[in-house]
């Protein structure tokens, strides 16, 4: 959770979504959660969405910058979730962009299922090779496998979300096969590598800004906590929502599910504003 992998955020006249971002699936009817986009509050530096070659504005994480500065300082929850929303809303454009600059982790959860699924063949993952390894050599494979390193800063959060995710779901079942998950266990880690992941887009664009405001790196470190609480238990509501649908997420459609979850999750972020 540290501030290893923190910058100064990416500036303006960068494109939002960059070409090399992953697409989202074009199968818009498997998950309708419908969320409510709430009204928010005008600033000047708010991006109207567009396409995808839109270039991001000046001062575009001013908003954010200056609620979680007040939040670093004071640990006010009401100006974290202001500053979450201003990330997403004038950081990103807005849900729609947001989740499309964040494409890769839908189709990294595809790839995480598919590798943990014990009736997948993953070209990936050799299950036989694996057998007797210890639980940190699994993670290892399963990691390589799902999201192999290709020097940006995406893969490497991606990776390291997915040995969090993978080290949770150990924290509460200690006993556990990797290698033989159930359908639950699966949709734990998914639920969470989501969640771990977006977490760490948010701390590579502004983290390092909430632990410099802060009084202390200890209590900027808490703060971070705090934040990383906060997206986690938004994301787990939209996971939780989804199933009070009737709807399954299984490795044929976990890329679309993940998608929709992680499109309504930004809109609540959004919805802090209201």
């Amino acid at each position: 959770m540290g501030t290893s992998q923190s910058s100064a955020g990416p500036g303006s006249n960068v494109a939002l979504v960059p070409p090399w971002a992953e697409p989202l699936p074009e199968d818009a009817t498997l998950v309708t959660l419908e969320p409510v986009a709430p009204e928010s509050e005008t600033e000047p530096d708010r991006p109207v969405p567009s396409d995808l070659d839109q270039l991001a504005p000046d001062r575009r994480f001013v908003s954010a910058r200056r609620n979680l500065g007040s939040f670093a300082k004071t640990g006010n929850g009401v100006s974290l979730r202001r500053g979450v929303a201003h990330y997403v809303g004038n950081g990103y454009g807005g849900p729609g962009t947001m989740s499309r600059r964040l494409g890769s982790i839908p189709t990294t959860a595809r790839s995480l299922s598919r590798a943990l699924d014990p009736n997948n063949a993953d070209p990936g993952l050799d299950r036989a090779l694996l057998q007797g390894k210890s639980a940190e050599e699994v993670i290892d494979a399963v990691v390589e496998a799902a999201r192999p390193q290709d020097g940006t800063q995406d893969a490497e959060a991606s990776r390291e979300a997915i040995r969090n995710a993978l080290s949770e779901l150990l924290h509460e079942h200690a006993d556990i096969d990797l290698l033989n998950m159930s359908d639950d266990q699966r949709e734990f880690v998914i639920e969470h590598y989501t969640a771990h992941d977006v977490y760490r887009r948010f701390l590579l664009d502004i983290g390092k800004h909430v632990v410099d405001n802060a009084p202390n790196a200890t209590v900027g470190l808490a703060r971070l906590k705090q934040a990383r609480s906060c997206i986690r238990q938004t994301i787990a509501e939209s996971f939780r929502r989804l199933r009070e649908t009737g709807r399954s997420m299984n490795t044929t459609n976990v890329r679309i599910t993940v998608a929709y979850t992680l499109k309504d999750s930004l809109t609540v972020f959004e919805g802090y504003l209201a």
